[in-house]
């Protein structure tokens, strides 16, 4: 008898429509310049299938970081002159940053842009693992790598919206906490769109 593919609902997703977000989701009071220049960014959101289920590899920043210190962050960054899109950059920063091998990653495709407080349009590239591999974190760059079950994430009640105050304004954001894991802003947002698209 076949086993269904855990990560159909995931494809079945990608096909669907999906408006761009943002940091500013939450906060409709703030508005963003005309004719802002925003840097292009590609994250990737690597998904290992295991025994127990599917899960997601994140990573918390180093608290020694200008920006985004200590948040737990998908492995990425911005678009170097050298990587050809997006998805490249993805793969070349998730390399860096904790080893993962690009051979080893299927690239499935990618979620609606995201744009961050820090002036970057990301683009997430969902990808799926051919097998598992032992992190090496980026030294500097990332404290730590670790999992979250799929499950967890896609699980749209799980999310809450808190507050607190970025350049002396309130700025409300989403969060999905998970163990020690405090998974917020432009991360949790991006997997929010994620788990709306996979439940519709």
């Amino acid at each position: 008898m076949a086993t269904a593919d855990p990560f159909e609902p995931l494809v079945g997703a990608l096909a669907r429509p999906a408006e761009a977000s943002s940091d500013f989701d939450l906060n409709p009071s703030i508005v963003l310049p005309e004719g802002r220049k925003l840097r292009a960014a590609g994250v990737l959101v690597p998904i290992l299938p295991t025994p127990e289920g599917l899960r997601l590899i994140l990573t918390k920043r180093s608290s020694a970081l200008k920006h985004h210190p200590g948040q737990i962050a998908f492995p990425g960054g911005k678009v170097d002159p050298g990587d050809a899109d997006e998805t490249s950059a993805a793969l070349r920063e998730a390399h860096e940053e904790i080893g993962l091998d690009p051979a080893n990653v299927e690239v499935l495709g990618t979620l609606a842009s995201h744009e961050t407080v820090t002036g970057f349009t990301v683009t997430p590239v969902l990808g799926r693992l051919h097998r598992a591999f032992d992190p090496v974190p980026e030294a500097g760059e990332v404290d730590e790598v670790f999992q979250v079950p799929l499950d967890h994430v896609m699980d749209p009640g799980r999310y809450v919206v808190e507050s607190r105050y970025w350049r002396g304004t309130k700025r409300h954001y989403y969060a999905v906490p998970y163990g020690p894991y405090y998974i917020w802003g432009a991360t949790a947002r991006i997997l929010r769109g994620l788990a709306a698209r996979v439940a519709e």
